[in-house]
């Protein structure tokens, strides 16, 4: 129960941190003087060198036994580095955004590593520990526009560094090392090479691809969208509150719903969510609606996401859990953050939030017909564990 205790505060604090920080960080660099297409460009390089650094991190994490110092630096060096995002130079702007994405992608694994774990052996549930970074990222993000608004913007590193300092000094109470982390069990290059033998996972894949590139468009562009439509920063935090705390139940209730409908057409649902709210911005781009559409951002990304994560775990062996959640997490934030960036920030600067919308809204469509392609598969086959030896579905 301690733990779990020192896992949800870990938590909370990193979703205030993001929160407060992440959301107005392209307001920061846009003050700097870079365009949209330059923060896109910006972000998707940092994005691409993390993903060929990532596997370094489990290797560290695993072979050497150090978990906890790995997670430790993914949370402090980011916060150091923020204060010179007040650079106006592309290249200092350039080289402290990879180096913190380097430190930062490794997070996610990490800390879930922890919580899974400890969550099964108190009998809770991962959605009831994950909850808390959703909850800390809706208070975050409303406080950081009230910051913003009475403050510059070129001082909101100063609370990510506080708050990462309280999320660094709980971990620091953790474990050397999260018990029973399968994380590296196998060669990670054939861990790969089995899992995209199997066609059914590749249109998973591609589904997953396809849908969350359009989260983008959300979480690095809203506020500079928001803006250009006609809103204000601090309206901007009240919808990025809304996205956020609507996390919250979506994942709460994400396992009963997968229990009735079933893993695959969970998906199904939170993608067509996703096309709905991407039309409803497209055929309304004014402030209000921006801001009461996004009640469907925590059901569409929660239920996606869960089921995604569940889905994952279902279809491949105990030895390649970790291979498939790390390829998994690649495509759908590596990879997906990378066009999404950089195609949304291109979109955004020369067609505005209406063409940036009808791109999401396409992208996410396209993204629904390959996990219902998943789906009817599914009906046809019963699905099975990926064998070691590459068997597909």
């Amino acid at each position: 129960m301690d733990k779990l205790l020192k896992l949800r505060g870990f938590y909370l604090f990193l979703g205030l941190a993001g929160g407060s920080f992440g959301s107005y960080l392209t307001l920061l660099l846009k003050d700097n003087g870079l365009g949209s297409g330059r923060i896109g460009m910006l972000m998707a390089t940092g994005t691409l060198i993390a993903i060929c650094i990532q596997p370094l991190w489990g290797v560290i994490s695993d072979r050497y036994n150090q978990a906890r110092l790995v997670l430790i630096l993914s949370v402090a060096v980011p916060a150091v580095l923020a204060v010179f995002y007040q650079s106006e130079y592309f290249i200092v702007l350039l080289m402290v955004y990879t180096v913190s994405t380097i430190f930062s992608s490794t997070q996610a694994p990490i800390a879930d590593s922890y919580a899974i774990v400890a969550a099964n052996q108190a009998g809770s549930t991962y959605g009831s520990i994950r909850m808390m970074l959703s909850i800390g990222a809706a208070v975050g993000a409303y406080a950081g526009s009230q910051y913003v608004s009475h403050f510059s913007v070129s001082t909101i590193w100063l609370p990510f560094l506080i708050l990462n300092s309280v999320a660094v000094i709980i971990a620091f109470t953790l474990p050397k090392q999260a018990e029973e982390n399968r994380m590296m069990s196998q060669s990670f290059s054939k861990g790969i090479k089995n899992l995209l033998g199997n066609k059914i996972f590749l249109a998973f894949l591609g589904g997953s691809f396809l849908v969350n590139q359009t989260m983008t468009a959300f979480g690095t562009y809203f506020v500079i969208a928001f803006q250009s439509v006609g809103g204000s920063t601090s309206h901007a935090g009240i919808a990025l509150f809304i996205a956020s705390f609507t996390n919250f139940p979506s994942m709460l209730f994400a396992s009963k719903i997968i229990r009735k409908l079933g893993r695959e057409r969970t998906l199904l649902l939170g993608a067509l969510i996703y096309v709905l709210r991407w039309g409803i911005q497209f055929a309304f781009p004014a402030p209000a609606v921006m801001i009461g559409v996004q009640v469907l951002h925590g059901v569409s990304f929660g239920l996606f996401y869960i089921a995604a994560v569940e889905y994952v775990s279902h279809i491949t062996l105990p030895e390649m859990q970790a291979t498939g959640q790390s390829v998994f997490n690649i495509v759908f934030s590596g990879f997906a953050g990378i066009l999404g960036n950089l195609l949304n920030g291109i979109l955004l600067d020369q067609g505005g939030v209406w063409l940036m919308n009808l791109s999401c809204m396409i992208s996410s469509a396209a993204g629904a017909l390959l996990i219902f392609y998943v789906v009817r598969s599914s009906r046809r086959n019963v699905p099975r564990p990926v064998a070691s030896e590459g068997a597909s579905l």
